[in-house]
Protein backbone atom coordinates (compact mmCIF):
# COMPACT_ATOMS: atom_id res chain seq x y z
CA UNK A 1 0.00 0.00 0.00
CA UNK A 2 1.29 3.47 -0.85
CA UNK A 3 1.35 6.53 1.41
CA UNK A 4 0.00 9.65 -0.28
CA UNK A 5 0.85 13.00 1.33
CA UNK A 6 1.82 16.59 0.54
CA UNK A 7 5.16 18.25 1.18
CA UNK A 8 4.65 20.63 4.15
CA UNK A 9 7.00 23.18 2.56
CA UNK A 10 5.78 23.46 -1.04
CA UNK A 11 2.54 21.42 -1.18
CA UNK A 12 3.84 18.93 -3.80
CA UNK A 13 1.77 15.71 -3.93
CA UNK A 14 4.04 12.78 -3.06
CA UNK A 15 3.54 9.00 -3.04
CA UNK A 16 5.87 6.65 -1.15
CA UNK A 17 5.70 2.90 -0.58
CA UNK A 18 4.40 1.98 2.91
CA UNK A 19 7.82 0.57 3.82
CA UNK A 20 9.17 4.15 3.69
CA UNK A 21 7.04 5.37 6.64
CA UNK A 22 9.10 7.44 9.08
CA UNK A 23 12.05 7.89 6.67
CA UNK A 24 13.67 11.25 6.03
CA UNK A 25 13.51 12.08 2.31
CA UNK A 26 14.21 15.09 0.12
CA UNK A 27 11.22 16.64 -1.66
CA UNK A 28 11.83 16.42 -5.43
CA UNK A 29 10.17 19.81 -5.96
CA UNK A 30 11.72 22.03 -3.28
CA UNK A 31 14.69 19.85 -2.16
CA UNK A 32 13.85 20.30 1.54
CA UNK A 33 14.11 17.40 3.96
CA UNK A 34 10.76 15.93 5.08
CA UNK A 35 9.64 12.90 7.10
CA UNK A 36 7.31 10.38 5.47
CA UNK A 37 4.17 10.14 7.64
CA UNK A 38 2.99 6.77 8.98
CA UNK A 39 0.75 4.65 6.77
CA UNK A 40 -2.99 5.24 7.30
CA UNK A 41 -4.90 2.35 8.91
CA UNK A 42 -6.34 -0.17 6.46
CA UNK A 43 -9.98 0.45 5.56
CA UNK A 44 -12.54 -2.19 4.80
CA UNK A 45 -12.32 -3.61 1.31
CA UNK A 46 -14.73 -2.21 -1.18
CA UNK A 47 -15.52 -3.04 -4.80
CA UNK A 48 -12.75 -0.87 -6.21
CA UNK A 49 -10.07 -2.54 -4.09
CA UNK A 50 -10.95 -5.85 -5.70
CA UNK A 51 -10.50 -4.55 -9.23
CA UNK A 52 -7.44 -5.22 -11.37
CA UNK A 53 -6.48 -1.52 -11.34
CA UNK A 54 -6.25 -1.50 -7.56
CA UNK A 55 -3.93 -4.51 -7.58
CA UNK A 56 -1.40 -2.78 -9.87
CA UNK A 57 1.95 -2.46 -8.11
CA UNK A 58 3.37 1.03 -8.22
CA UNK A 59 7.03 1.41 -7.49
CA UNK A 60 7.66 5.12 -7.12
CA UNK A 61 10.93 6.15 -5.67
CA UNK A 62 11.61 9.59 -4.28
CA UNK A 63 15.13 10.61 -5.29
CA UNK A 64 17.57 11.17 -2.45
CA UNK A 65 20.66 13.31 -2.94
CA UNK A 66 23.76 13.60 -0.78
CA UNK A 67 24.79 16.95 -2.17
CA UNK A 68 22.77 20.08 -2.78
CA UNK A 69 21.18 20.25 -6.23
CA UNK A 70 22.34 22.77 -8.77
CA UNK A 71 19.78 25.51 -9.39
CA UNK A 72 18.35 25.11 -12.91
CA UNK A 73 16.84 28.59 -13.14
CA UNK A 74 18.83 31.46 -11.70
CA UNK A 75 17.52 34.83 -10.67
CA UNK A 76 18.14 37.26 -13.54
CA UNK A 77 20.76 39.94 -13.08
CA UNK A 78 19.40 43.47 -12.58
CA UNK A 79 19.05 45.65 -15.66
CA UNK A 80 21.66 48.33 -16.30
CA UNK A 81 19.14 51.03 -15.39
CA UNK A 82 18.42 49.39 -12.03
CA UNK A 83 22.10 48.85 -11.30
CA UNK A 84 22.85 52.50 -12.10
CA UNK A 85 20.11 53.72 -9.73
CA UNK A 86 21.36 51.55 -6.87
CA UNK A 87 24.96 52.80 -6.91
CA UNK A 88 26.30 56.12 -5.70
CA UNK A 89 28.82 56.33 -8.58
CA UNK A 90 26.71 56.85 -11.69
CA UNK A 91 28.16 56.54 -15.15
CA UNK A 92 26.32 58.57 -17.74
CA UNK A 93 26.42 58.63 -21.53
CA UNK A 94 25.81 61.61 -23.77
CA UNK A 95 25.54 61.28 -27.56
CA UNK A 96 25.92 64.38 -29.72
CA UNK A 97 25.08 64.12 -33.42
CA UNK A 98 26.35 66.73 -35.82
CA UNK A 99 22.95 66.91 -37.56
CA UNK A 100 21.40 68.10 -34.26
CA UNK A 101 23.81 71.05 -34.06
CA UNK A 102 22.69 72.94 -37.19
CA UNK A 103 20.99 76.25 -36.62
CA UNK A 104 20.01 78.53 -39.50
CA UNK A 105 22.59 76.99 -41.82
CA UNK A 106 25.44 77.22 -39.29
CA UNK A 107 27.26 74.20 -37.86
CA UNK A 108 27.60 74.55 -34.06
CA UNK A 109 28.88 70.99 -33.43
CA UNK A 110 32.31 72.05 -32.10
CA UNK A 111 30.84 74.70 -29.78
CA UNK A 112 28.23 72.23 -28.48
CA UNK A 113 30.83 69.52 -27.74
CA UNK A 114 33.20 72.01 -26.10
CA UNK A 115 30.40 73.42 -23.95
CA UNK A 116 29.32 69.98 -22.73
CA UNK A 117 32.90 68.89 -22.00
CA UNK A 118 33.46 72.05 -19.92
CA UNK A 119 30.29 71.33 -17.89
CA UNK A 120 31.32 67.71 -17.26
CA UNK A 121 34.89 68.53 -16.27
CA UNK A 122 38.04 66.79 -17.44
CA UNK A 123 38.39 64.66 -14.28
CA UNK A 124 34.91 63.10 -14.80
CA UNK A 125 35.34 62.11 -18.46
CA UNK A 126 35.88 58.36 -18.93
CA UNK A 127 35.80 58.12 -22.75
CA UNK A 128 35.04 60.11 -25.89
CA UNK A 129 34.24 57.93 -28.91
CA UNK A 130 33.63 59.24 -32.42
CA UNK A 131 30.72 57.68 -34.33
CA UNK A 132 29.68 57.57 -37.99
CA UNK A 133 26.07 56.89 -38.90
CA UNK A 134 23.68 57.05 -41.83
CA UNK A 135 20.15 58.42 -41.71
CA UNK A 136 17.45 59.27 -44.22
CA UNK A 137 16.52 62.92 -44.67
CA UNK A 138 12.73 63.09 -44.33
CA UNK A 139 12.33 66.01 -46.71
CA UNK A 140 14.44 64.77 -49.62
CA UNK A 141 14.33 60.98 -48.90
CA UNK A 142 18.10 60.84 -49.46
CA UNK A 143 20.51 58.85 -47.32
CA UNK A 144 22.95 61.12 -45.52
CA UNK A 145 26.17 60.07 -43.80
CA UNK A 146 26.99 62.01 -40.67
CA UNK A 147 29.16 61.85 -37.55
CA UNK A 148 29.03 62.61 -33.86
CA UNK A 149 30.58 61.67 -30.51
CA UNK A 150 29.61 59.54 -27.54
CA UNK A 151 30.85 60.89 -24.22
CA UNK A 152 30.98 58.54 -21.21
CA UNK A 153 31.42 60.34 -17.92
CA UNK A 154 31.00 60.03 -14.16
CA UNK A 155 28.25 62.25 -12.87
Amino acid sequence: MDINFKCPHCGQDLTVDASGAGMQIECPACAKSIEVPPAPPEKSLNVIMGSAAAKEDKHFVVPQHDKKKEVAIEKPKPTLETAAKETDKKVKVRTIRRSDCFEVGKDHFDEMVSSILEKIGEENIKAITPINYTHQDLATRQWIQDFGVIIVYKG
